[in-house]
């Protein structure tokens, strides 16, 4: 349970000098929030490796090495992800997403999308337009749960089956998570190093690093939040088609915004033209989505060679899940979490983990492999891929061990970390940046703005 001692395994993944952990500094223990898992720590760590590898960005830019501290409790209140506009606290969920009892156990159902919450309310025989959650329950009552997990799954909707942690260990996906590291950099091509312009000792590490964020939900927006925290610019990228959550309007700061339907040639030429230009490329779709679009991992490295390709997926690339669809409260599900931090609660009922700490802890992660992957690519060349999943993080969470007095706590006072933002979509209060770097402070120099903002371009470099 010693973080440090975490941070180090998750840092050598990186493959990166194991002396800038000397400059690390790491405050606090869990539990510090409610839990029977080290979430805390997970949280703690996952932010620190993602600024010190940026440190480490830096410093191959000729920049002075600067010492990153990170308090546990601010990390923790920074992945909970609470944040107001306007005075209202946004509800990110569903009035049908969540928890439902079936005939021989229990199912969690993930309906914040309109396609997905008609899709399942229309696999139990239910109209949108009429249904209330209770005729859903009533329902899934005669529904045995892994039959309406499956069933679901054929249909490309969301839901998961609870499992216990033995059960979930049996099961072929879990042993396909269980061979694999928490993260992989994969070198996928030849290039020379991509240079980055030297940096003024007063400039954040990633300064001028331009990076590509095709994603929506909330573990890759948490990676492109962290990397604009320490100075990347980020153009975010949603087609004027699909759907966003109300939390883009925390998840967005410090970044660009633009509209390109990649089905469109007029803005596959757009995004070909931010591709000359990007070093690092983050998307979130599901295996196979964008090789479809002429976008996978090898033909951006054909096409812009030395680039970083960041890849989410919920399950991993190997097993017979790699295709399945899946967000952080369906992973912690599945994979046994709901069950066991029941029973260690005392609940009768399944308790999910006090925050989405696997969309958090990932989204860190991918900031932290696309910086290594990147220092790396400086000092290297070559062209590289980074693929993470959510059960990769889950299986990481759960081997950091449990917190047998994990909820004789409450959760810390987060007012201490609040910051008023201006941003597009109104009075924004949200978490502070977590890093502490001894030179050049953490921050977003752009607010949030609503899809669609700014036009397909890069600004003038620094």
């Amino acid at each position: 349970m010693d973080a440090h001692a975490i941070l180090a395994n998750v840092w050598a993944l990186g493959g990166l000098p194991a002396g800038a952990l000397d400059h690390v500094h790491l405050q606090g223990t869990d539990p510090v929030f409610p839990s029977s898992f080290a979430v805390g720590t997970a949280a703690q760590t996952s932010i620190a490796a993602a600024a010190l590898a940026a440190c480490e960005v830096g410093h191959a830019r000729g920049q002075q090495g600067q010492a990153v501290g990170v308090d546990m409790a601010h990390a923790a209140l920074e992945c909970e992800g609470w944040f107001s506009v306007n005075g209202q606290v946004v509800d990110p969920w569903d009035r049908f997403s969540g928890l439902y009892a079936c005939a021989d156990g229990w199912a969690r159902v993930h309906a914040n999308f309109a396609h997905h919450r008609d899709g399942a309310l229309a696999l139990l025989g239910l109209s949108s337009a009429t249904a209330e959650r209770k005729d859903a329950q009533r329902v899934l009552y005669k529904w045995k749960a892994l039959d309406f997990e499956q069933a679901a799954a054929d249909r490309g909707l969301v839901a998961s089956a609870l499992r216990s942690f033995s059960e979930w260990d049996a099961h072929p996906q879990s042993q396909a998570v269980a061979a694999q590291p928490l993260l992989t950099l994969q070198r996928i091509g030849d290039a020379a190093p991509l240079a980055l312009p030297d940096l003024r000792a007063d400039q954040l590490p990633l300064t001028g690093l331009r990076v590509l964020d095709l994603t929506r939900i909330v573990a890759g927006p948490v990676a492109g939040r962290t990397l604009a925290a320490l100075g990347a610019d980020i153009m975010l990228v949603n087609s004027p088609h699909l759907p966003n959550i109300g939390v883009i309007a925390e998840s967005s700061r410090g970044k660009l915004s633009c509209h390109l339907d990649l089905r469109v040639e007029d803005d596959r030429r757009a995004m070909d033209a931010l591709i000359a230009d990007a070093d690092v490329f983050v998307q979130g779709y599901r295996p196979g989505g964008l090789e479809a679009l002429g976008y996978g991992a090898q033909a951006l490295a054909a096409q812009r060679p030395g680039i970083i390709v960041v890849s989410l997926t919920a399950y991993g690339t190997q097993g017979p899940w790699a295709q399945r669809r899946g967000f952080d409260s369906l992973v912690q599900a599945a994979t046994g979490f709901n069950l066991a931090e029941a029973e260690a609660a005392g609940s009768a009922q399944p308790k999910a983990l006090p925050m989405q700490i696997l969309d958090h802890a990932s989204g860190h992660l991918m900031a932290f492999a696309a910086a290594a992957a990147k220092a790396r690519q400086l000092r290297e060349g070559g062209s590289w891929h980074v693929q993470l999943s959510l059960a990769q993080t889950a299986h990481w969470l759960r081997s950091l061990g449990r917190i047998p007095s994990g909820f004789g706590v409450t959760a810390p006072d987060r007012q201490v970390y609040l910051e008023n933002y201006a941003s597009g979509f109104g009075d924004l209060v949200a978490i502070l940046p977590t890093p502490q770097l001894s030179r050049t402070p953490a921050h977003w120099s752009r607010p949030s703005v609503p899809p669609g903002t700014h036009a397909p371009a890069w600004p003038p470099n620094f």
